[in-house]
C-alpha cells in the first residue's frame, strides 16, 4: 500500500470506485481507494440496478444522464461486462396531478438534453402486455433507461481505474483521519498509514462514522429498502422462448412501486409508509454483505396494488426477499462536493439511487477536486445546504419521510411536514394567528402567505383521487383546518397572494426574513480582504449598501451579498437563508491566514422584518425620531435608530420594489418591534404579507435568484449583472476569466418575458424556450405579476434572440405559450418607488 498519495477515497462501493475511476482519467493516477471489507459489500450488492433518469432536481438530472451514457460504453472501455439492460422504463400516470407533474418534467428534461417519450394506454399495452391498463391515463418512456449489475459496474470501473494507475487496497480499514500541520491528511489505517492532499468519504451506510473522525456531522441516515424476487412465470418464459423483448422497468407512481423482469420472474420494490431508518449510529465495524429481517407485512397495501395493476405477479411464488440499507438524506438527494468547516475533505455520500447517481457523481466531484469547480451547477447537491440542525433525531424522521415520498407527485409548492416547526422567529406565534400559512427553509419556519380568517378547504375542495398516494396538501394536527391545495397550476392560494401584492403596492405591508444568513467581517485587512473577493466596489462611507457577488475562478456566479459598512473596518452582510453554510464555508476558507480580518455568524442574533409599500415611511415616522427623508436615509443607505425603546439597524433596501426598509434588530427585541409596528399600522391598515407574494413583486422587478438566474454555469455578465461588476476596480476572484469570457462572446443573455394567454398555469422554471422547432433557451423562474397583471417569465436565451420584442415560445405543462421579451423590471423601471 502506498504512503502517500494525492487522493485518498474512502468507501469500494459503486460510488467509490466511479470517483476513484474519474480522477483517474483526469490524470490523477496517484489516487487511491481504501475498502474495509471486499467491494461492493455495503449496500451496492443488494441495489437492484435500476436507472432511473427521471428527477426533477436540474443537479441529478445531470449526474443520471452522465452515468447512463457513461455505462453503455463501459464494457467496450474495459473490457468487463456490466450488464446493462436498455429496456427503457415506462412510468405510469392514473391522476391528472401525476399527468401534469410528468408534463412539467417533460421540460425539464428536454432543457437537460434526457430523452422522453408519452405513450397511451394502448402503446403501454403492447409494451408490457401483463400489465391491465384499466385506469391509466397515460405514461412516459424513457428510452435510454433500464438497469445494469451493480456489482459488474462496480468492477468495471475499479478495473478501469487500475488501468489508468489508480491503487485499491481491500480489506484495509480506516481507523483515524488526522489534519497535519502543513494541510495535509494522514488517513491511518490497519495496514498502515497514508499522507494525501485531499480525502474523499464515499462510505455510504458507514458516512456518519468517516465524517466523525474530522468533526462532521453527516447529514446521511440509511433507512430500509425491501424488493421481492418471484420465481419464473410460464408468460415471461414464453416471450423469452419466442425471442421478444423485455417488458421493461415499470413504475405505477402513484401506487410506490417499481417492477421489472428478473431471472423469467419478476421484481417488485415498493416504497411504503413506515420503513425504518437503519445504521442510526452506523453499521458494526465487521458488517458485510448484510440484510436485515424481512417484513412483508407493511408492504402488503403496495404488492396488493401492483397485483390489481400486473395480475401475474399473484400467479408464482417469491423467490427472495432483499431487506437492505439504502443511504438517505432530508431531501431524498445526495450530498457531492466539499465538506464545510474543513479544507479538501470531499463527501459523496447519501446515494438513495447510488446505482444511477454514481457515475455522474464521480464525474463532477472529480472536476471540482482537480480543476477547482464542476462544470454543473451543483447546488442541488451540495453538502453544505444542511446546517447544523441537520443532526441525528432530525435526520431519522426526515430520512424515513424522504424514503417514503420517493414517488409522491413533487409539486412546485409543496413543503413537507417531518420535525416542524423547527426554528422559529419570535413573531412565529403572531404570524400564525394572523393566517401564516408556513414554508421551511433551512429549519426556518417562514410565512409563504397568508389566509384569511376562517379561511378551510373541504374534501370537495381537495378532490384527492383514490389511488395509494393521493396527498395534495400539507399534513395537519388533527382539528386544524387544511388551507391550500398542492398543484402544478395556480391553486387556491394564487388570489390570496394577489391581495398581499395589490396591498404593499397600495398600503403597507409587513414580511419576516429572519432566516436571511447574516455575518459580520472586521479586522485591520476587513476592507481589502472583501475589495480582493467581491465584483462590486465596496460601500465607501459608513451607512451605504451595496449588492456585491462572489464569483467563481471562471467568473460563474457562487454567491450573492448585501453589504453594509457599520464602521471603519467593520462590515455586516447578509445573504439567503438558505445559503448560511454554503457561504459562510467559502468566505471562511477565502480567509487570510494572518488573522488580519475576522469573521463572524450572527444570523440567529438578529432578526429581520421588512416594511414595504408606499405608506411605509408614514408608518416609520410614528416608531421613530430619526429623519426619514429621502435626502436624509437615501436608497441604499442604513442607520442605527431607535423604534420606540428598541435599537435596529434600518437598511433602505428591500427585494419587492417598494419604498421600505429591512429592519435588522436583536432578536431578543423582535415582538416588542412587531407589536409596534403593527399598532402603529392600523392607521394605515398594515398587513403582513409571505414569500409567495415576495416572489411574484421579484419577478415584476427581474430580481434575480441562486441558483436560478444565477448560477456558477452562468457568467456574471450572462445574468445581467454588469452593474454589480467593477472589473476596473482591482484584482478579484474570477474578474479576469469573466471579462474572456464576454470578450470570447457570451453564450447565453438573461432577459424577462410576457407570456402570453395563460390561463390556469403559469411557467415555474425550467421550462423550454423555442424559436420555432428549435430550444434557444429555458426559463429560470415564473408566475404572475400582480401590479402589471401579467404572466411573467425570467430566462436565459441566446445573445441574438435577447432584444426587447422578440417573440419566442414557451411550453408550460405541454402546451406551447407565445412569449414576448420585455425590458427589464416591468413594474417601476425608473425605481421611483423604491427612491421615493
Amino acid at each position: 500500500m502506498k504512503t502517500h498519495a494525492r487522493v485518498v477515497v474512502i468507501g469500494g462501493g459503486v460510488v467509490g470506485v466511479s470517483t476513484l475511476y474519474h480522477l483517474a482519467k483526469k490524470g490523477w493516477s496517484d489516487v487511491v481507494l481504501i475498502e474495509r471489507k471486499e467491494l461492493t459489500s455495503g449496500s451496492t450488492w443488494h441495489a437492484a440496478g435500476l436507472l432511473p433518469l427521471f428527477n426533477l432536481s436540474y443537479s441529478v438530472g445531470q449526474l443520471h444522464k452522465y452515468s447512463v451514457k457513461l455505462y453503455k460504453g463501459l464494457e467496450a472501455e474495459t473490457g468487463q461486462h456490466v450488464g446493462f439492460s436498455q429496456v427503457t422504463n415506462i412510468r405510469l400516470a392514473t391522476t391528472k396531478d401525476r399527468m401534469d407533474e410528468y408534463l412539467y418534467y417533460a421540460g425539464v428534461a428536454k432543457t437537460i438534453g434526457v430523452d422522453v417519450k408519452f405513450i397511451t394506454p394502448e402503446e403501454l399495452k403492447e409494451i408490457w402486455p401483463l400489465c391491465d391498463t384499466t385506469g391509466v391515463l397515460g405514461a412516459i418512456q424513457h428510452p435510454d433507461d433500464g438497469y445494469i449489475q451493480p456489482a459488474d459496474l462496480t468492477q468495471a470501473l475499479a478495473k478501469g481505474a487500475r488501468a489508468m494507475g489508480a491503487e485499491i487496497n481491500r480489506y484495509t480499514s480506516v481507523i483515524a483521519i488526522e489534519k497535519l500541520p502543513g494541510g495535509e491528511w494522514l488517513v491511518k489505517t490497519d495496514k498502515g498509514d497514508i499522507t494525501c492532499e485531499h480525502v474523499v468519504s464515499a462510505s455510504g451506510n458507514f458516512a456518519r462514522k468517516t465524517g466523525a473522525m474530522v468533526g462532521l456531522e453527516v447529514p446521511v441516515i440509511p433507512v430500509e429498502h425491501q424488493y421481492i424476487v418471484t420465481e419464473q412465470h410460464p408468460a415471461i418464459m414464453e416471450r423469452k422462448r419466442l425471442g421478444l423483448p423485455e417488458m421493461g422497468v415499470l413504475r405505477e407512481s402513484d401506487a410506490s412501486y417499481y417492477m421489472r423482469e428478473e431471472a423469467g420472474g419478476l421484481l417488485l420494490g415498493p416504497y411504503e409508509i413506515g420503513a425504518p431508518a437503519c445504521y442510526v449510529d452506523g453499521p458494526d465495524d465487521n458488517s458485510e454483505y448484510e440484510l436485515f429481517q424481512e417484513d412483508l407485512e407493511r408492504l402488503e397495501p403496495y404488492i396488493e396494488a401492483a397485483i390489481k395493476r400486473v395480475p401475474a405477479f399473484a400467479e408464482v411464488g417469491v423467490k427472495k426477499v432483499y431487506n437492505g440499507a439504502i443511504a438517505y438524506t432530508p431531501d431524498g438527494n445526495p450530498i457531492v462536493g466539499p465538506a464545510w468547516d474543513v479544507k479538501n475533505f470531499w463527501l459523496n455520500e447519501g446515494h438513495s439511487f447510488g446505482v444511477t447517481a454514481a457515475g455522474g457523481s464521480g464525474w463532477q466531484l472529480a472536476e471540482w477536486i482537480v480543476e477547482g469547480e464542476p462544470s454543473v451547477d451543483m447546488m442541488g447537491v451540495d453538502p453544505r445546504r444542511f446546517g447544523p440542525y441537520a443532526s441525528r433525531g432530525y435526520l431519522k424522521e426526515k430520512n424515513e419521510e424522504a424514503y417514503a415520498k420517493v414517488f409522491s407527485i413533487h409539486y412546485p409548492d409543496e413543503e413537507r411536514t417531518a420535525v416542524r416547526p423547527l426554528k422559529r422567529a419570535p413573531n412565529y406565534d403572531r404570524m400564525k394567528a394572523l393566517g401564516a400559512v408556513f414554508g421551511s427553509i433551512y429549519g426556518w419556519e417562514r410565512p409563504n402567505w397568508f389566509a384569511p380568517a376562517g379561511y378551510a378547504l373541504s374534501e370537495a375542495d381537495l378532490d384527492k383521487p383514490d389511488v395509494l398516494l393521493n396527498e395534495n396538501h400539507p399534513d395537519v394536527k388533527e382539528g386544524e383546518a387544511i388551507r391550500e391545495k398542492w398543484s402544478f397550476r395556480r391553486s387556491n392560494y394564487f388570489e390570496h397572494v394577489g391581495n398581499e401584492c395589490r396591498h404593499v403596492n397600495e398600503k403597507v405591508g409587513i414580511l419576516d426574513m429572519t432566516a436571511f444568513a447574516k455575518f459580520r467581517v472586521t479586522g485591520a485587512g476587513a476592507e481589502a480582504w472583501l475589495d480582493s473577493i467581491f465584483t462590486n466596489k465596496l460601500p465607501q462611507k459608513v451607512g451605504r449598501v451595496s449588492l456585491t457577488y462572489l464569483l467563481t475562478k471562471l467568473g460563474g456566479v457562487r454567491a450573492e451579498f448585501t453589504v453594509y459598512k457599520e464602521a471603519h473596518q467593520n462590515y455586516y452582510l447578509v445573504s439567503a437563508g438558505a445559503l448560511e453554510r454554503h457561504d459562510f464555508d467559502y468566505l471562511q476558507k477565502l480567509l487570510p491566514t494572518d488573522g488580519s480580518v475576522q469573521l463572524q455568524k450572527i444570523t440567529t442574533q438578529f432578526g429581520v422584518l421588512v416594511v414595504a409599500g408606499p405608506r411605509a415611511r408614514d408608518l416609520m415616522a410614528k416608531v421613530t425620531d430619526a429623519d426619514l427623508s429621502s435626502k436624509a436615509f437615501p436608497w441604499l443607505s442604513g442607520k442605527t435608530i431607535s423604534i420606540g425603546g428598541a435599537v435596529v439597524t434600518a437598511l433602505r433596501v428591500n427585494f419587492v420594489g417598494e419604498l421600505g426598509w429591512e429592519i435588522h434588530h436583536p432578536i431578543e427585541t423582535q415582538n416588542y418591534i412587531f407589536d409596534l409596528l403593527m399598532e402603529a399600522g392600523k392607521e394605515f391598515d398594515i398587513r403582513p404579507f409571505g414569500i409567495r407574494a415576495m416572489d411574484s413583486m421579484r419577478l415584476e422587478k427581474s430580481y434575480k435568484l441562486i441558483p436560478r438566474e444565477l448560477s456558477i454555469e452562468y457568467a456574471a455578465y450572462e445574468s445581467g449583472l454588469d452593474r454589480f461588476v467593477a472589473p476596473n476596480k482591482g484584482e478579484f476572484i474570477g474578474r479576469d476569466a469573466l471579462v474572456r469570457r464576454r470578450e470570447d462572446g457570451l453564450k447565453w443573455n438573461f432577459v424577462t418575458m410576457e407570456v402570453h394567454g395563460v390561463t390556469d398555469a403559469d411557467a415555474r422554471g425550467s421550462e423550454p424556450i423555442y424559436q420555432g422547432e428549435e430550444m434557444v433557451g429555458r426559463v429560470t423562474s415564473g408566475g404572475y405579476g400582480w401590479r402589471v397583471g401579467k404572466s411573467l417569465a425570467l430566462a436565459m436565451v441566446r445573445p441574438e434572440l435577447s432584444a426587447a420584442g422578440t417573440e419566442l415560445e414557451i411550453v408550460i405543462l405541454g402546451l406551447r405559450f407565445k412569449a414576448t421579451i420585455v425590458p427589464e423590471s416591468p413594474f417601476d423601471p425608473e425605481n421611483n418607488a423604491l427612491r421615493g
